[in-house]
């Protein structure tokens, strides 16, 4: 598998699960306060699609590169997402 080198894209990255990692507290904090619980709902949705979002992200690098045959890229989506 590829390695992600561009040094740009990489703090993106970073920084988006920097991002999902503050939802993740605030989620944590809101089911502590006893929030109500279709606001949670939404945040964990939110959250979900930001990790998905990460996750393709990361499976158009290996993409980009040329380095995985289409039945591998297949197998992947298949089995992470």
């Amino acid at each position: 598998m590829p390695k992600l080198t561009d040094p740009a894209q990489k703090k993106a990255l970073i920084s988006r699960l920097a991002r999902i990692e503050g939802q993740l507290r605030g989620l944590q904090k809101s089911l502590q306060a006893e929030s109500d619980c279709e606001l949670i709902a939404q945040q964990l949705s939110a959250t979900r699609k930001a990790l998905d979002k990460t996750f393709f992200v990361m499976v158009a690098c290996a993409l980009e590169h040329d380095q995985i045959p289409p039945a591998r890229v297949a197998q992947l989506l298949s089995k992470y997402a």
